[in-house]
């Protein structure tokens, strides 16, 4: 990934849009640290069930089941009638 500072992004961020429309990514430093990231703007998708069920993989947390218990009694959603 390319790199450009705080000061060049100013000095040149017609050429930096340019380079981040045609689908580069370019990380925006300050003092040498990545703060931010210019890159192709990506439109909304929708996504097949399978793929959001990867984010799902991997163990439960174990402490889920207590948590659920003391919030049990505290949380009740009314339902507009």
């Amino acid at each position: 990934m390319e790199t450009a500072g705080l000061r060049e992004l100013r000095q040149q961020a017609s050429e930096l849009v340019r380079q981040a429309e045609s689908g580069q990514t370019i990380a925006v430093t300050v003092n040498g640290r990545a703060v931010a990231q210019l890159g192709p703007a990506r439109s909304n998708q929708w996504r097949r069930g399978t793929d959001l069920a990867a984010l799902f993989d991997g163990p439960a947390d174990c402490g889920w089941a207590a948590d659920r218990e003391l919030l049990n009694d505290a949380v009740a959603e009314e339902l507009p009638a």
